[in-house]
């Protein structure tokens, strides 16, 4: 009898420990589906295995992860239009704590250095960066005057990233220069991309502190094409780096940035490096005007 009774038992648990074990595809689904607060999805999961239980049924000595979260990023770019002023800019507000020592991290649109080692590269601009860029066939400049290039520069996160720029083939090495210059002594850039075509028809944020050139746009409130339209401009993080005319600041949420006696990292000073190495391919600095004062500025028409 004792025999038959230990049998039973050994059964039951059998299918006690199958039953707990087994799960289809869909009911895990809805297990998942049902947890409030599912663990973040990770890249490639490593293989776990579970330890047995003990001969005297205490569980597992192991206890799994604690479940990862993520921070809320500190200021999301581009996330909130500004009102906007009779001028059609947005209002000019007070800058944001957050953005008043700027230093978002950047996000890696192309592999970073391997070494760490300054690298640029000029060619003609690919095809699938046309695309996706301003130029089209009424802009003041064709594409073969046009060049493509990648270098490495310092983000303000403290690494090294590889950013891409297009600019006019009369230019092209010397402003490769310039960044090698600016990358030897880690002056920090946040963003360093080709602007897109839609980006010209959006809402002002006010925010924006990509470093570029070729844009292919008429200037500021004028029937003439602006010298970013041959590829032959350049703006270095405008944020820290305001263009001020009046009242009007742009970004309109740099005004902290404004004071220039506030000295702090990405910003563009008279006689510093920037100022010098693009003196030295013929360029002018914005800063230097009365007004507007367009500290962002770079330019070889002087405009």
């Amino acid at each position: 009898m004792f025999r038959r009774s230990l049998d039973r038992l050994i059964t039951a648990l059998s299918v006690a420990l199958v039953l707990g074990a087994c799960t289809t595809p869909e009911e895990q689904g809805r297990a998942a589906a049902a947890s409030p607060d599912p663990p973040a999805p990770t890249a490639a999961a490593s293989p776990t295995t579970t330890a047995p239980p003990s001969a005297t049924g205490a569980p597992p000595t192991s206890a799994p992860p604690p479940p990862t979260t993520t921070a809320a990023p500190a200021w999301v770019v581009g996330a909130t239009p500004l009102p906007l002023r009779p001028d059609g800019f947005g209002q000019v507000l007070p800058t944001p704590a957050v953005l008043a020592d700027r230093a978002l991290p950047t996000a890696d649109l192309l592999p970073p250095p391997a070494d760490g080692r300054f690298a640029a590269t000029v060619a003609p601009v690919p095809d699938a960066v046309v695309a996706r860029s301003t130029w089209q066939p009424g802009c003041p400049v064709a594409l073969a005057e046009l060049r493509y290039l990648t270098m490495s520069f310092w983000g303000f996160d403290g690494k090294a990233h590889t950013g891409e720029m297009i600019v006019n083939a009369s230019a092209a090495e010397g402003v490769a220069g310039v960044f090698r210059a600016l990358y030897a002594e880690r002056f920090p850039i946040e963003e360093m991309r080709v602007t897109a075509a839609p980006e010209l028809d959006l809402a002002p944020t006010g925010d924006g502190n990509n470093t570029g050139a070729f844009v292919c746009r008429k200037g500021r409130k004028l029937s003439s094409w602006s010298a970013h339209a041959y590829g032959l401009a350049l703006d270095i993080n405008p944020f820290c780096n305001p263009y001020v005319q009046g009242d009007l600041v742009l970004p309109e949420l740099a005004s902290s940035y404004v004071d220039r006696k506030n000295r702090r990292p990405g910003m563009v000073f008279a006689g510093d490096t920037a100022v010098r190495a693009f003196a030295a391919i013929g360029w002018s600095w914005g800063g230097e005007w009365s007004s507007p004062k367009d500290i962002q500025h770079f330019s070889a028409l002087g405009r």
